[in-house]
């Protein structure tokens, strides 16, 4: 299997790494990825303290917000959330292609 790759601008050779997870141990729930991201990958969701995500925003259980993966199909592999990212929570991947 060989890994998707583009070029740049100048015509280097590049390979994206496309959104697959976030820690959300680890995530501060800051939202400076998701202002990053013109793609809508990702979304803030409510937690309650025992790690549940709580539907109601106006919950009282509300712990804490994490930014979690909602629209994956949207990536496009620039990994622009994860260079503004203080606590270096996301997972990326090279997308494998089958050979031809």
């Amino acid at each position: 299997m060989t890994a998707l790759t583009g070029l740049t601008f100048t015509g280097k050779s590049w390979t994206p790494k496309f959104l697959q997870a976030i820690d959300f141990a680890r995530c501060l729930g800051c939202g400076r990825c998701l202002k990053t991201c013109g793609r809508g990958v990702m979304e803030l969701r409510p937690m309650n303290e025992e790690g549940e995500f709580v539907d109601d925003e106006d919950d009282e259980e509300i712990e804490r917000k994490v930014m979690v993966v909602a629209n994956l199909e949207n990536c496009i592999g620039c990994e622009a959330c994860a260079r503004v990212c203080p606590k270096k929570c996301h997972t990326h991947v090279e997308l494998a292609l089958a050979p031809a």
